[in-house]
């Protein structure tokens, strides 16, 4: 079994085209139900919000994987210099069930989630018929938001106007990559980067919603950390996306709240299949307002997983473990 730790992944390095692309193949999947994942149990003790969730999947295609994604959350950590997730996914042979690679890395898990948000992104630009620049707010400067940076500076270049961030804590700009410096700016709230952003995007550990102001019209808001909105805002988005409904309607998310509280239904929203392989996006208007809710399918880690593993066998990456 190969075993690749932190440093594998970052010598691999991240083709966002080509990530992406995995992530697109693994919705077709999806749409033709070439896939199986079960509904993600989360393990609780102690304090609340704490989690650890057990992510199964199988997915088909020309490039089939099953596996696990085992990955912890505790918000705290970020107060005790340590890392807020921490995960191990391991891939098994989809047809013998022999385990043939573990991951030991969040980064695999920030990877997918900034993956997942390009492919809406690319989606929301086919819609845009003028050739502005784009403004792009991210609220939260953590592992997943630096993510999202890289991601959208990848994907987007010159079309990007300016970027904000805000954090609650300090941020260090020379973490941030230099092809994209000069463009960012540290706003001093949230309602700085949210304003005025044609792609808003939510990268924070938010345990309550806040937002509850009306976003810009015709902006996509990329609900990443998905506790962020307040319920009123349901009235304010124009299409509301989900990757799973029976996935992101619970644990106290902003879309279960939206439905106990607003009536929101599955049937009011598309899901990440409509959108990529049905084009349902295709048909809003100009001025409407695109909601994307990912809570995250085991699919897409798995699908992912396996890119890095033939990555690293490809460039002789990663250390071999005994069986």
């Amino acid at each position: 079994m190969l075993y690749l730790n932190a440093d594998s992944i970052k010598e691999v390095g991240v083709d966002w085209d080509q990530v992406i692309t995995v992530i697109k193949d693994s919705v077709e999947q999806l749409h033709k139900n070439d896939y199986s994942q079960p509904v993600k149990p989360y393990l609780r003790y102690g304090d609340a919000k704490n989690r650890i969730i057990a992510m199964p999947a199988y997915i088909g295609g020309n490039k089939p994987w099953a596996g696990i994604k085992w990955i912890a959350s505790f918000p705290d950590n970020i107060h005790k210099g340590k890392l807020r997730a921490n995960s191990v996914t391991i891939l098994n042979e989809h047809d013998s069930g022999i385990p043939r690679c573990m991951i030991n890395t969040a980064a695999i898990s920030a990877i997918r989630t900034a993956a997942v948000s390009g492919l809406m992104v690319k989606e929301f630009m086919k819609g845009r018929e003028n050739g502005g620049k784009l403004n792009i707010g991210i609220n939260g400067f953590g592992p997943i938001g630096q993510m999202h940076l890289r991601m959208i500076t990848s994907i987007l270049g010159s079309a990007i106007g300016k970027v904000s961030i805000f954090d609650i804590n300090p941020i260090d700009k020379a973490i941030i990559d230099k092809e994209i410096q000069d463009k960012v700016t540290i706003a001093s709230s949230w309602e700085e980067c949210y304003m005025d952003a044609d792609i808003f995007i939510t990268c924070t550990v938010s345990a309550a919603p806040y937002i509850s102001i009306s976003p810009k019209k015709g902006s996509l808001q990329l609900n990443v950390s998905l506790r962020d909105y307040t319920v009123e805002m349901k009235d304010f988005m124009d299409v509301i996306i989900v990757d799973n409904w029976e996935e992101v309607c619970r644990q106290n998310t902003d879309i279960e709240n939206m439905h106990k509280e607003k009536g929101l239904l599955e049937s009011d929203t598309l899901s990440i299949a409509d959108v990529i392989s049905g084009g349902s996006l295709n048909k809003r208007e100009t001025s409407d307002v695109v909601m994307f809710n990912p809570m995250g399918m085991a699919i897409f880690d798995i699908a992912v997983g396996g890119h890095y593993y033939e990555e690293a066998l490809s460039r002789n990456i990663g250390f071999s473990l005994p069986d």
